[in-house]
């Protein structure tokens, strides 16, 4: 086991990363509450394969251990699902010292956390990801939140977890879609942060596909680091954390206009960020010989690196919505390098030569 530490004053917590950590009492005995109870939120994909696990290892740390299974699916991201998990709150009479566990993938913990966030005005949540997507990025920092049909996570709270438990062998379930969901956002932390991790990828792409357990622990720890000392810095997205969201602005809108769990989260990134090189070597900003070498690692991870073929004016239209927007005027994540990032605006005329070039449609098709 390795562990990972976000510092954030009194709430701090640490990010706990091995194998067979779900079904190990120790794992969350930081977070025991012996008179209280835990609820388990998961979905239906999840809970048959580790529910059960989980609540053995819990039962000795709470009164009581209860369950709460939600439909899967980006779909299911709402606020009808997410009264789901109030309504079993309320029914088993949970109070202020209970504790809410994430079970499952992105969706799971963004709900489970704004749950928590909300209930009784704020109680405590522990995530245990089981998708590679959030064991290297959603699990980590406190994001949560729902959807809106206008645009994805436009509700939600910064709500911290209390402890993340990370256990690598909940990959080996994965199917091999969600694993390359995962590792968009993998290849995302090496292009916006640390160069020599991106050469690693490079390298060891296929044995991340074949889930070697070595290389799978190192990514997940690394992509850990990264975003821990980023989220350190900027807890609340004011600077430098918005550029953890590279290739998101683009991946957001092909989200929406495609209709939620239609292309996964992380497939949407990875064209996302093929689309946001593009732009950045438009912009001047990037060599185009960086950005092929960014579309390649992409697409040997089994991700797109084409965007739907829609209208760009759609796309510029619902990117509108993104948080990152300013009085009405969009900024992107891009590069200026492999390995290192920043923020900024664009003319519409740029992003869509970036979005045309890479699968969306002009007005006149």
């Amino acid at each position: 086991m390795s562990s990972v530490r976000v510092e954030l004053g009194s709430r701090s917590y640490d990010i706990l990363i091995g194998g067979g950590l779900l079904r190990d009492p120790a794992s969350f005995a930081a977070v025991a509450r012996p008179r209280a109870s835990a609820l388990i939120v998961s979905n239906t994909t999840v809970a048959p394969l580790y529910a059960q696990a989980l609540q053995q290892a819990l039962q000795g740390h709470f009164a009581r251990v209860l369950p709460c299974v939600l439909p899967d699916g980006e779909q299911y991201k709402d606020w009808s699902t997410l009264n789901r998990v109030f309504d079993e709150l309320l029914a088993r009479h949970c109070d202020r010292r209970s504790v809410l566990f994430a079970l499952g993938g992105g969706v799971v913990g963004d709900m489970t956390g704004f749950a928590a966030a909300c209930y009784m005005r704020g109680v405590d949540f522990v995530q245990v990801p089981t998708t590679l997507l959030a064991q290297v990025d959603s699990s980590v920092g406190g994001k949560t939140g729902i959807n809106h049909p206008a645009g994805k996570n436009m509700i939600g709270a910064f709500h911290q977890p209390r402890l993340v438990v990370a256990d690598v062998d909940t990959l080996r379930t994965l199917p091999p879609r969600e694993l390359s969901a995962g590792l968009a956002e993998v290849i995302k932390h090496g292009a916006i942060a640390d160069l020599e991790f991106l050469d690693w990828l490079e390298r060891h792409m296929e044995s991340l596909r074949a889930l070697e357990p070595h290389a799978v622990a190192h990514a997940v720890q690394r992509c850990c680091e990264i975003k821990a000392a980023v989220v350190a810095r900027d807890e609340t997205e004011t600077s430098a954390r918005a550029l953890l969201n590279f290739g998101h602005t683009f991946g957001h809108a092909v989200e929406a206009a495609m209709g939620y769990g239609q292309w996964l989260h992380g497939e949407a990134v990875g064209a996302g960020m093929v689309v946001a090189a593009e732009l950045s070597v438009g912009l001047g900003l990037l060599g185009g010989d960086a950005a092929r070498r960014l579309r390649e690692l992409v697409r040997r991870a089994g991700l797109p690196v084409r965007v739907p073929e829609l209208p760009v004016a759609r796309y510029l239209e619902l990117m509108r919505v993104d948080k990152k927007a300013e009085a009405g005027e969009l900024r992107y994540v891009l590069l200026d390098s492999l390995g290192s990032a920043l923020l900024r605006g664009a003319p519409d005329e740029a992003a869509a030569a970036a979005l045309l070039a890479h699968g969306a449609l002009g007005a006149g098709a």
